[in-house]
């Protein structure tokens, strides 16, 4: 009987933990990011030091595709990264002229160089084709990705990381997923790049605490967001442009887990997603930080979950983005 006792007392704990964190989290729901740029937010920055005023991605688009890429300080990194994009694209577009592409790339308050490292590729390409967007602080990388996403231009927008990760020729393979989901309801569909094929590799070079950091971050995002995507967090993501502007409107989460969010709003909003296995090569410079990036992770895995299933965060489609 005394066994039986415990048992319901702990039951009752565990419902009146859940039920107060819920309303924890509801009570302290972030509002959704604000939109409003400050007034240097407003423009893009050119080599020969002018101001061009930046478009909205609710204009009809005028590009084939816009690469977005969020940096942080990366003047070391960049380069490598920018030289092999802008190498593909170029041939690419002397390949079929009829490709069109631009290349955003997001200032997200670095310290360093890194809007300086991005003009000369503004002033070697001009700046119809390579852009700068300094942000006057630091958003985390999400946030930066949905500045520079609501500034495209392009049918398809590319997120692809300042380290140059991913060979960025596997945009091909991103772009077969994209087609293989056609056709696309409400012209809405997401192809991710995933590194789950290299997942056996790269725990051999782990630590064993960096490896259960891992697993635990993988059971939480199935356990509370996403299932379906074996790798949500590769930075080489391929949207339409309607799906971009869709997701990336209600999104909340600026920092390390908002691509969790971006698809567990796309699962929600019944978009189409494929998960594409690409090359990935661990660069070094790293912002993410194991321990306490992934614990911060884990509270915004359980904050996504928990502020949709309260109501304190809905599917609704922003009127001032």
């Amino acid at each position: 009987m005394e066994v039986l006792w415990l048992a319901e007392g702990l039951a009752s704990l565990a419902v009146a933990g859940v039920l107060l964190t819920a309303v924890f989290a509801h009570i302290t729901a972030a509002k959704l990011p604000k939109l409003h740029r400050h007034e240097d937010e407003k423009f893009f920055l050119s080599a020969e030091d002018k101001k061009q005023p930046v478009p909205s991605i609710h204009d009809p688009p005028t590009r084939e595709l816009s690469v977005v890429v969020p940096s942080y300080n990366e003047e070391e990194r960049l380069p490598s990264m920018m030289d092999e994009a802008l190498d593909y694209l170029e041939k690419r577009q002397k390949q079929d002229p009829a490709f069109t592409y631009e290349v955003i790339v997001v200032n997200d308050g670095s310290k360093d160089h890194t809007t300086k490292v991005a003009l000369k590729y503004t002033k070697k390409y001009g700046s119809d084709k390579v852009r700068v967007l300094p942000l006057v602080k630091n958003r985390g990388k999400g946030g930066a990705v949905r500045m520079g996403v609501f500034i495209s231009r392009g049918k398809k927008i590319l997120m692809a990381d300042a380290d140059g990760a991913t060979k960025f020729e596997d945009i091909e393979k991103v772009e077969k997923g994209l087609e293989s989901l056609q056709p696309w309801p409400n012209q809405m569909a997401i192809a991710c790049g995933s590194r789950a094929h290299l997942e056996k590799d790269s725990i051999a070079q782990r630590s064993y605490f960096r490896t259960l950091l891992m697993y635990g971050f993988h059971f939480l995002v199935w356990f509370l967001c996403v299932r379906e995507i074996r790798d949500t967090q590769c930075g080489f993501k391929l949207l339409t442009r309607e799906a971009a502007s869709r997701t990336f409107s209600v999104l909340h989460i600026e920092r390390w887990a908002f691509d969790v969010e971006l698809l567990y709003i796309a699962q929600c909003l019944k978009i189409p997603i494929a998960e594409v296995a690409v090359n990935w090569t661990e660069i070094e410079g790293s912002k993410l930080v194991p321990f306490w990036s992934w614990l911060q992770m884990g509270r915004d895995l359980l904050f996504i979950r928990l502020r949709y299933l309260t109501g304190a965060w809905k599917l609704e489609t922003r009127k001032d983005n």
